[in-house]
């Protein structure tokens, strides 16, 4: 469902709808299987997104007097049956808090039109507040950077390199004008000067990208095309365009690239988890959504 959900949606694969069609097919169809065996294996036949995420949201229902929901994009649970009820209790206005730090059309704004649509279907116009991108903003800088200061507390940092990871995209969704590529690098700025701020060098900091998918050009350098030509064998690997663990965090980072690593003998592979439902990160979604 994840995959055909995905690809049929027209800010991931901007092109005709009929040939988005046929594309989508061709791609799940390659894929389908073994994701469904990875899934299986190694992540017992789902992903942890649901749960941790359910886990954030009981945190912040402490702190904020105001129903609070998942909404999924491509899996459930689907907005559908909140905004049902949100409708028959009379909610005239939806916050939507974009678990994506970064905006991008593939991201953001393509769930934002997902509830959108969906507010249509069922005659239900509240005003809808989108949080904006929050890639630099202090509090969030600082829950990150404590994150990667936690997961590197017993190494000696200054012989690691430290490699922060954004999801990829492709370079075509980029040239026709998403952000997403400058606030990623804006991200991985200010992260850098929080933490040499703070007295905490690594031997390298790098921005890289993961989860390419088809042959398309993609934002470089490639996760992969790093970990595969090392200057250096010991790792310590941040997610940056997640705020969740998920599929791409458990399975990609923490075993299909860890092989590679152990493929190639690095001295250290180490993962940072994402903040999830870290306290500092539960006051930050708390702070954005009492500033409006």
């Amino acid at each position: 469902m994840f995959l055909k959900n995905m690809f049929a949606d027209k800010n991931i694969l901007p092109i005709n709808r009929y040939l988005r069609k046929l594309v989508a097919y061709i791609i799940v169809s390659k894929r389908l299987k073994e994701v469904e065996e990875n899934f299986i294996k190694f992540l017992g036949g789902k992903s942890p997104l649901p749960e941790l995420t359910q886990k954030l949201i009981e945190k912040l229902k402490t702190k904020l007097e105001m129903p609070i929901v998942p909404a999924m994009r491509y899996v459930p649970p689907f907005a559908t049956s909140s905004l049902e009820q949100f409708k028959a209790d009379g909610i005239e206005e939806l916050i939507l808090f974009p678990m994506y730090p970064q905006y991008s059309t593939t991201t953001t704004l393509s769930s934002l039109e997902d509830i959108e649509e969906r507010c249509e279907a069922l005659g239900y116009n509240p005003k809808i507040t989108l949080i904006e991108p929050y890639y630099d903003k202090y509090d969030y800088i600082k829950a990150t950077a404590n994150k990667i200061i936690e997961a590197s507390k017993d190494i000696e940092r200054e012989a690691y390199d430290l490699l922060l990871s954004a999801h990829g995209l492709p370079v075509s969704i980029i040239k026709a004008g998403d952000p997403y590529e400058k606030q990623v690098e804006a991200n991985v700025s200010a992260l850098k000067i929080y933490l040499h701020e703070h007295g905490i060098g690594f031997n390298a900091i790098k921005l890289v990208y993961q989860s390419k998918v088809g042959n398309a050009s993609w934002l470089e350098p490639s996760l992969v095309g790093v970990l595969r030509n090392p200057k250096n064998r010991k790792v310590l690997i941040a997610p940056l365009a997640f705020t969740i663990d998920n599929s791409e965090t458990v399975f990609e980072l923490e075993i299909e690239n860890r092989e590679i690593a152990d493929k190639i003998k690095y001295k250290d592979y180490l993962v940072v988890p994402c903040l999830n439902d870290d306290d500092a990160f539960v006051d930050f979604i708390v702070q954005q959504v009492n500033s409006l």
